[in-house]
């Protein structure tokens, strides 16, 4: 069986970067905006003026606000910010089933401490469809990509081999490689894990703590990133690919990326607040860092660069004093393993 019409719903930055990388092919591609005027310009100007501004886009989009014209779609690429991923799914899931859903937002469930896959799963088995899950993760600017500029990225397929065989084709571009794994909370903890260590290489940045600062703390993230994936079941060579230290690498010293952005912001004496006002894009890793540092408290996962980026967010400690915090931990063997939060 192969893929049909793709749909990508979420039109901000990465999912209009999507629609027109698969459009680059002469692919018709339907594109879903919460915002009627966003479907307007794009379907009348060729242009997304607040999340894309300086791209041409392909006139085999077609952008759209009801949610109900994606249900002709094979297959749908949901890229929504991860606190919003609930409610789009079950507007989708009430107006019929696609093949495959492929997940593309990067974040833990507030609240719930749920992945994206298992806040899939649990909106598809509530509605009795036949939907098969996929994650697409990596190291990837949504500019970057709409460029047409090369890039890399994990597809990890809940479908095993068959999905795998039926989605690689549809989504691979000459500029745009995927690379298989079965491995789909591997995929999903590397890129909410990296989004809160983005925000502490910001910090670094921010403090003007230097080079060899931002390359530790990149190594030190890795090991907590590899420890909370072994609590979940993930396995650590893909944590050790694409969509985990590969974007990692890409995020820890780019004003391309929200989360880090948002650092620099703490680190030179802004609160979240401040930081984030009046953006019209989400730093993921902000919502995600209190959801994960509860969850590694209650595995027993010691986390302390996470935690450090959640006394930031909460405002009760200013970066000075919980980067010195973290360089007064007692001294021990560089590991990988479970440690406990008190080590």
């Amino acid at each position: 069986m192969t893929v049909g019409m793709i749909g990508v719903i979420g039109a901000g930055a990465w999912g209009t970067a999507l629609a027109q990388m698969l459009a680059g092919a002469d692919t018709p591609v339907m594109l879903w905006a919460r915002e009627s005027d966003l479907v307007g310009q794009i379907n009348a100007e060729r242009r997304n003026t607040p999340f894309l501004p300086d791209i041409d886009l392909s006139s085999h989009i077609t952008a759209t606000a009801c949610l109900g014209d994606m249900a002709e779609c094979d297959a749908l690429l949901v890229v929504v910010p991860a606190q919003f991923l609930a409610g789009v799914l079950a507007q989708i899931s009430a107006n019929g089933a696609c093949r495959d859903l492929v997940l593309c937002a990067k974040g833990i469930e507030a609240g719930s401490g749920r992945l994206m896959a298992e806040v899939a799963r649990d909106t598809i088995a509530a509605s009795g469809h036949r939907t098969e899950l996929a994650v697409l993760s990596g190291p990837t600017f949504a500019r970057e990509v709409a460029l047409g500029l090369p890039t890399a990225i994990t597809l990890a397929c809940g479908g095993g081999d068959a999905q795998w065989a039926r989605l690689s084709p549809a989504i691979a571009r000459p500029a745009f490689r995927p690379y298989y794994s079965d491995d789909i909370i591997g995929a999903e903890i590397g890129g909410a894990v990296k989004n809160v260590l983005a925000i502490a290489c910001g910090v670094v940045d921010g403090l003007g703590l230097g080079e060899n600062a931002r390359a530790a703390l990149i190594a030190r993230g890795f090991a907590e990133m590899l420890r909370f994936g072994a609590f979940k079941g993930a396995r650590a060579e893909t944590l050790s690919g694409l969509c985990g230290l590969g974007d990692l690498v890409l995020t820890c010293a780019s004003t391309a990326s929200r989360n880090y952005t948002l650092g620099m912001a703490l680190g030179a004496g802004q609160t979240a607040a401040q930081a984030l006002a009046g953006k019209t894009s989400i730093a993921e890793g902000a919502a995600t860092a209190p959801v994960l540092a509860g969850l590694a408290r209650a595995g027993g996962i010691a986390m302390p660069i996470v935690d450090a980026v959640c006394t930031l967010l909460s405002g009760t400690a200013p970066a000075s004093a919980v980067v010195s915090q973290l360089l007064g931990r007692p001294l021990g063997a560089e590991t990988l393993r479970a440690e406990t939060p008190d080590t």
